[in-house]
């Protein structure tokens, strides 16, 4: 690869604590939060006379990361920031959507399925429970069911409310960068689906997303922070008011269908990547 930027890897609440991501990432990764750590690992790599290209790390039901990345970028001096690229995020809800499905073709087809993720407040939260439903319709299994990490329901309870519905067993699907603990459940069977996405899978994708950004700036200097920014513009609280009420849209924006494909791991069309 032609660009020699050192990728820093910005992650947030579906990666936990981040150390499944270093561990899959490897070393000469930067995993770290966004906010303060983001800025010393910028000026670590500045002192050392790296050039950086930030990725973040969501896989499609954080935004707000991408554009809090951004915004940290923007805020800081050109002079600490030059050479910095802010590249498109690792992944997008298809793309979670098609890595879901085919961890669901690893489960058995009498298998309860289990969408797992830490929470990541309201509306992230919401988007989860729309994917599982997209990954349900699109798949051959009877129940698929949502748990959230430090949410509700949490892991105990979705895999209690499984066993209500009838499972014997229940296959948990991670959206999320770490693996759950499973807990025991009288007469219901625990099994996990693996990672999200593979090790080997990570790092192409690390790698098609570094080298579309030093495409965009070799071809335009297009940094990719103020696209970055308004990566949020229609998540959450900005569509919750009812027609009539508070400013009209007009239907202005674009309506967006998923139509994923179910591509396993580290198999995705070049249209959706």
């Amino acid at each position: 690869m032609a660009d020699c930027r050192r990728v820093v890897a910005v992650y947030g609440h579906e990666a936990g604590d981040g150390q499944a991501l270093r561990d899959f990432a490897g070393p000469d990764v930067l995993v770290v939060p966004g906010g303060r750590e983001l800025i010393r690992a910028l000026a670590g790599l500045k002192r050392s006379g790296e050039e950086a290209c930030v990725v973040p790390m969501t896989l499609g039901r954080d935004p707000e990361l991408v554009a809090d990345t951004a915004r940290t970028l923007r805020a800081l001096p050109a002079g600490q920031t030059s050479g910095t690229l802010l590249a498109q995020p690792f992944g997008t809800a298809r793309h979670l959507i098609a890595w879901l499905r085919a961890a669901a073709l690893r489960a058995p087809k009498t298998s309860a399925l289990l969408v797992t993720a830490p929470t990541g407040g309201l509306y992230d939260d919401a988007e989860l429970h729309r994917i599982a439903r997209l990954v349900h319709g699109y798949g051959s299994h009877r129940l698929v069911e949502v748990a959230l990490t430090g949410g509700d329901p949490d892991l105990a309870e979705g895999i209690r409310r499984c066993g209500l519905l009838g499972a014997s067993r229940v296959t948990l699907l991670p959206a999320a960068f770490q693996l759950p603990e499973a807990p025991g459940a009288p007469g219901v069977e625990v099994t996990s689906a693996g990672p999200t996405v593979s090790r080997a899978a990570l790092a192409r994708v690390l790698a098609e997303r570094v080298a579309e950004a030093g495409l965009r700036w070799s071809r335009g200097r297009d940094d990719g922070i103020a696209t970055g920014l308004t990566a949020a513009d229609d998540h959450g609280h900005a569509h919750t008011h009812p027609p009539g009420e508070g400013h009209d849209h007009g239907h202005s924006h674009p309506h967006t269908h998923d139509h994923p494909h179910g591509h396993g791991t580290g198999h995705l069309t070049r249209s959706t990547v």
